[in-house]
């Protein structure tokens, strides 16, 4: 009897029973995290390639600078040294190949080339001095329509565009710049350095839509060429990226009603365009950017603004 009831309390609860019970479910649980393992593989994958999609994308902008850089040297060298470039026919294989110029003849041994191009044929001076002099008071009345002209100085001369800010990086050589790549409707985007580590935070940078302006000459800061600049409402203790209204795309132009015309292919640093537009760039009451009152405009789309500053400078 008592052997029995022993057999019956040990089938009801089978220790081995038990174990494959849990055994099941160590199996059940390894098999999901083996899942989760290859998610996480997966996704890290992902990651990786995005990362280095966008550092192939800054290598080439900054590729494509070196070239234009070296292509600009090499002209410079050429054009000093008296090789023009010269275009070759469809059919053959290279672009254009450097000929040389040309020697021009010259009045007298004594001159060089340069001063018997400019000097006028020999001629009897006896009888032409008057004429000549009249000629002289006729081209200079040609020449001062173009100085004129220079001497209009307004924001129609600023190539101000909508672009869109691709990456951001802290510049390696300077603690205070970032080194941004943006979208402005080119072919390619242009590299950009902007003083922005003090006020603009790092994850604020990316993806972003901006004004730039691209007609500034470029120039090397720390040993990166900044092909444009990022306007920004500004003041001794804030700083804010203008805003291009919504809708806008990169390549889009900003213009200023009252204020027609095209502007520079690219400013003249010593004529000092900028430094004579830039006091009158402002945000009005409403954060509206504006030139003499005249608003920062995308046609047919709206104004630009900053997100707070009012009645503050822009640069």
């Amino acid at each position: 009897m008592f052997l029995a009831r022993s057999l019956f309390k040990m089938s009801g609860h089978n220790p081995l029973l038990r174990l494959e019970q849990r055994a099941s479910e160590a199996d059940q649980i390894i098999e999901y995290l083996k899942q989760q393992v290859l998610l996480l593989k997966e996704k890290a994958i992902v990651q990786a390639s995005v990362r280095e999609e966008k550092k192939l994308m800054v290598e080439n902008a900054k590729l494509k600078n070196d070239i234009d850089d070296l292509k600009k040297q090499l002209l410079e060298k050429e054009k000093k040294s008296g090789v023009l470039a010269v275009p070759m026919p469809s059919g053959d294989n290279s672009v254009e190949c450097s000929k040389p110029t040309p020697p021009k003849p010259s009045v007298a041994p004594a001159s060089s080339p340069a001063a018997a191009v400019q000097s006028p044929p020999p001629t009897d001076e006896g009888k032409k001095k008057k004429p000549e002099k009249k000629g002289g008071e006729k081209t200079e009345k040609k020449q001062a329509a173009p100085s004129q002209e220079d001497a209009k100085v307004d924001v129609s001369r600023l190539d101000m565009r909508v672009g869109r800010i691709i990456t951001a990086e802290k510049h390696p050589d300077a603690d205070s710049l970032y080194v941004e790549q943006v979208d402005v409707g080119e072919a390619s985007p242009r590299t950009v350095v902007s003083g922005l580590v003090k006020h603009i935070p790092l994850e604020q940078m990316q993806n972003r839509m901006a004004v730039l302006m691209c007609n500034l000459k470029p120039a090397k800061m720390r040993g990166v060429v900044s092909q444009a600049m990022v306007m920004c409402a500004s003041s001794p203790d804030k700083v804010e990226i203008l805003d291009p209204p919504s809708g806008a795309v990169p390549g889009d132009r900003v213009t200023f009603q009252g204020f027609p015309g095209d502007p520079d292919k690219e400013l003249n640093p010593k004529k000092k365009v900028w430094e004579q537009i830039q006091p009158d760039l402002r945000t009005d009451d409403q954060c509206v950017a504006t030139y003499k009152g005249s608003a920062f405009e995308v046609a047919g789309k709206g104004v630009c603004k900053a997100q707070t500053m009012s009645n503050s400078g822009i640069k």
